[in-house]
C-alpha cells in the first residue's frame, strides 16, 4: 500500500487516474480506515488531500457559499453565516457519528460514501446543493443528487475528485431544514430521513419548494410532487396531508431488522411533513 499527501489537486487526479490497483480518497476517514479495518477494502493507493490548499476551508462569496472537502462536520457548526443561510444542512451534518467523528468527518465523504441513509445528503439535496468535480478531462459542477448512482457507488469517473460542495444564497424568507427517526437517541443511521427547503412571499404563500427523503430508496430521492404539493400554498393542513401522501409513495424501501417497508413509508411523511414546518416557521411563515 502507497500512502501520498499531494499539495494540489492537479497532482491528487494525476496520481488517482494513475493508480493501477485500488485507490482511496482519505478527508476525514471516518468511513474509509473503518471499511478497510474490516476487511471490505484494500487500497492500493491512498491520496490524502487535507494539504491541498482551499480544500480545508469554507468560503462565503457573492453566490453563496464553497465547502472545500476536507472541511470537517464540526466546522460547519462553527461558522455562523453558513449556520444561518442553511440551518438544515449543518443540522445534518452535527448528527453524523459521535462529536469525536465529526471532528474528522466530511459531507464530501458522506456523499461519496454513497449511503441511502447518510445523514447530510438528503439536506444537500433539498438545498440544492451542487458538488465541484475535478478530473483528467478538467472541471465540471454537477447537482449533489445526481453523484450517488446505488448503495456504494458513484457517478465519478476514475481520477476524479470531488473538490467541494457549493451552495446558494438563500433568497429572502428562504429557510431549510432537516429531520430523521433513528431507533435509539443518537449515534445511529437513519431509518427515514427528510431535508425540506422553502421559500415564502409576504403572505406566507410557498413560492419554492425542495423535499429529499433518505434511506427509502437505494439513493437520496428527490420528490418533485412533494414541493409541488407546497407551492403556491400556504402550509395549510391540505397541503400538509398531500406532501405526506406524496413522500410515502415515492419511497423504495426494504424490510429489515430496523423497520417494515409499511412503516418507512409512513414515517417518510410524517417526517417531510415536520421538516416543512420547521423549514416554514424558519422562513417567516405563521
Amino acid at each position: 500500500m502507497r500512502y501520498i499527501r499531494p499539495l494540489s489537486i492537479e497532482d491528487a487526479v494525476g496520481q488517482l487516474a494513475g493508480s493501477a490497483g485500488p485507490a482511496a480518497i482519505l478527508a476525514g476517514g471516518s468511513d474509509l480506515l473503518v471499511r478497510m479495518k474490516g476487511g471490505f477494502v484494500e487500497p492500493e493507493l491512498i491520496i490524502d488531500i487535507k494539504s491541498i490548499a482551499g480544500l480545508r476551508d469554507i468560503r462565503e462569496t457573492a453566490e453563496g457559499f464553497s465547502i472545500g472537502a476536507a472541511v470537517p462536520c464540526a466546522v460547519l457548526g462553527e461558522n455562523a453565516a453558513l449556520k444561518k443561510a442553511w440551518p438544515g444542512v449543518v443540522e445534518a451534518a452535527k448528527l453524523i457519528g459521535s462529536k469525536q467523528v465529526q471532528g474528522r468527518c466530511t459531507i464530501v465523504g458522506n456523499l461519496c460514501n454513497a449511503s441511502p441513509a447518510a445523514d447530510s445528503v438528503p439536506a444537500l439535496v433539498a438545498a440544492g446543493a451542487r458538488a465541484v468535480v475535478v478530473g483528467p478531462s478538467g472541471k465540471r459542477t454537477i447537482a449533489v443528487e445526481t453523484v450517488p448512482t446505488a448503495p456504494g457507488r458513484t457517478s465519478l469517473a476514475k481520477g476524479e475528485i470531488i473538490e467541494a460542495i457549493l451552495l446558494g444564497s438563500q433568497a429572502p424568507r428562504s429557510a431549510d431544514a432537516y429531520l430523521r427517526f433513528i431507533p435509539r437517541t443518537e449515534m445511529d443511521i437513519a431509518v427515514v430521513s427528510a431535508g425540506v427547503n422553502l421559500t415564502l412571499d409576504e403572505a406566507g404563500v410557498v413560492t419554492a419548494a425542495r423535499v429529499a427523503i433518505g434511506a427509502a430508496a437505494p439513493t437520496v430521492l428527490l420528490v418533485e410532487e412533494g414541493a409541488e404539493a407546497l407551492i403556491g400554498r400556504k402550509l395549510d393542513e391540505a397541503a400538509l396531508e398531500r406532501l405526506a401522501k406524496v413522500c410515502a409513495g415515492a419511497c423504495r424501501p426494504i424490510d429489515d431488522k430496523r423497520g417494515t417497508i409499511e412503516f418507512r413509508r409512513k414515517v417518510a411523511g410524517v417526517l417531510a411533513t415536520r421538516a416543512a414546518q420547521t423549514a416554514y416557521a424558519r422562513a417567516g411563515g405563521k
